[in-house]
């Protein structure tokens, strides 16, 4: 025990073993399909893609080791959703540079990231953040992933004329998703141990025998159990120096920084409430190391042959099946990897399958919207800004920016410019740059 204490923060008289090692598990699950997603994304590329899988987990892996042993918090690390898609069709097909030039990107905007941490600019502007807009971005997040979770099912499909509908819930993925919630949400309910993971799990078994009516074939796939990883030596450290100094260089190393900031600074507020690390003044414990530890995973994962890795909202999950400590962390790079050699059982986890689990953590996280004092509408209305705008725009960094904006705002025009601090100034001005400008 007193191992654990050192290496993983772990005390014996709060925490369990056992609890810490099953959040693992259902954190590694509920994000294991990164390694499905992040190579087929890079597929538009010319990058090999058996090569991008092993330098996905091996991100994956050294982010989360890093939060696990210096940070010691339950929270997870991987290429970036939205990240890895700017890499590939904004900068790379949109604009027409070469894999080599975006990784370069990568690789600075993850060198400024320690800066920013080591002189304490990354915690600055967080506690500049009202604590209205802190407990908003909690719920927000909240209802994000409960969002992605239901559009992986199918349970929410898109709709030319209004955007977003009800899918078909009476087969395939979708119909094995509401399963999958009925049978979590009850174990859940009577406070069964582990009881998000066996949900997933058990969601997984029963689409053995569930069919996706497209294909007429079983919702889960078993393909093998072993596979051997690829090399990543053809997209190791192949960066692109002769372009470092021109705009186009400088114009997307700024936009990685502004989604990568805001939606770690995003995540990491929400799943520390969650977790109970956040003081009655908003502030999240031990900020700067989990800080430091997505700015060293970003560097990492650059020199891998990968986009920008980020801490992950699927952490949330972990969280709410008890984790932690930095044993949680260290559980689920353990499952990364393990998931090199054992891909394909891995991969086998439908969609279907982990979308329960984000609903179910989706309403563990809408606890702080309670603190929220809604018959102050100067407090109310740029908090719920944000939480609408995360799910709806499908950003967590577009939610905080614009709730930022509209707090100032909002607070300028009714006269009330005490409650605006200089920072919250700064920020808001950078802020409407950046959608003027990029």
């Amino acid at each position: 025990m007193s191992f654990l204490n050192k290496a993983f923060g772990f005390d014996a008289k709060q925490h369990k073993v056992r609890t810490e090692i099953v959040a693992g598990i259902t954190t590694f699950l509920t994000m294991a399909y990164i390694m499905a997603v992040n190579p087929n994304i890079f597929s538009a590329l010319d990058m090999p893609l058996g090569s991008v899988f092993t330098a996905t987990a091996l991100a994956a892996l050294i982010g989360t080791l890093v939060m696990a042993l210096y940070a010691k918090k339950p929270f997870a690390l991987a290429p970036g959703m939205g990240l890895n898609a700017f890499f590939v069709f904004t900068v790379c097909l949109g604009m027409g540079h070469s894999w080599q030039f975006a990784l370069t990107a990568v690789f600075i905007e993850g060198i400024i990231f320690i800066i920013l941490t080591l002189t304490k600019v990354r915690s600055w502007i967080l506690n500049a953040i009202p604590l209205s807009l802190k407990h908003a971005i909690g719920a927000g997040i909240g209802l994000f992933i409960a969002f992605i979770g239901l559009q992986n099912a199918g349970i929410i499909a898109n709709s030319d004329s209004t955007l977003v509908t009800l899918g078909d819930i009476t087969h395939g993925t979708a119909l094995l998703a509401v399963i999958g919630i009925v049978i979590t949400g009850a174990l859940v309910i009577l406070k069964v141990k582990g009881g998000i993971l066996l949900g997933i799990l058990i969601t997984t078994i029963i689409g053995l025998v569930i069919k996706d009516p497209a294909t007429g074939a079983a919702i889960t796939k078993f393909n093998g159990v072993v596979s051997a990883p690829d090399s990543v030596a053809p997209i190791f450290c192949k960066f692109e120096w002769g372009s470092i100094l021109s705009w186009d260089m400088l114009a997307v190393v700024f936009t990685f920084l502004f989604i990568d900031m805001f939606d770690t600074m995003g995540t990491l507020i929400g799943v520390s409430q969650k977790a109970g690390m956040v003081d009655e003044k908003g502030n999240v414990e031990g900020i700067d190391k989990m800080f430091m530890a997505d700015s060293i995973a970003t560097v990492a994962g650059a020199c891998l042959g990968t986009s920008t890795t980020t801490t992950y909202v699927e952490s949330a999950a972990g969280v709410g099946a008890g984790g932690r400590t930095g044993l949680t962390a260290f559980t689920t790079a353990v499952c990364f990897a393990l998931a090199l050699l054992f891909s394909p059982l891995f991969l086998a986890i439908p969609g279907a399958a982990t979308a329960p689990a984000l609903v179910i953590v989706g309403v563990m996280m809408m606890t702080p919207i309670v603190k929220i004092d809604w018959e102050d509408f100067s407090e109310s209305i740029p908090a719920f800004i944000c939480v609408l705008l995360m799910p709806v725009a499908y950003s967590i960094s577009d939610g905080i920016l614009i709730g930022v904006i509209s707090y100032v705002v909002i607070n300028a025009c009714a006269g009330k410019f005490k409650k605006i601090s200089p920072t919250m100034w700064v920020l808001a001005a950078l802020f409407i740059l950046k959608y003027i400008f990029i």
